[in-house]
């Protein structure tokens, strides 16, 4: 009677310990429900974009002397000459 009693105990600690972990995940459905029917997202309102503007920042950029080179740091610069003896 006492192993009943045992095994009843923990089925009810591991049925509340499952049903612990599935509340969290039900008021996001809640949340989100709204009363009326459904409706389309609300639309946001960006500034028109001035071409000229755009144009005239892009001729201020100055343009670069020296071509940038992304793996400079990884490997050293390319002098021409192998580093490699002949034999």
């Amino acid at each position: 009677m006492i192993g009943r009693t045992k095994a009843m105990a923990a089925l009810a600690v591991a049925a509340i310990l499952i049903s612990g972990l599935a509340i969290p995940a039900y008021p996001q459905s809640i949340q989100n429900r709204k009363v009326g029917g459904p409706s389309t997202p609300p639309v946001e309102k960006h500034p028109p974009v001035d071409e000229k503007a755009y144009k005239a920042a892009l001729d201020r950029i100055p343009v670069p002397d020296v071509k940038y080179d992304p793996w400079g740091i990884a490997r050293p610069a390319d002098s021409g000459t192998s580093t490699r003896k002949s034999n």
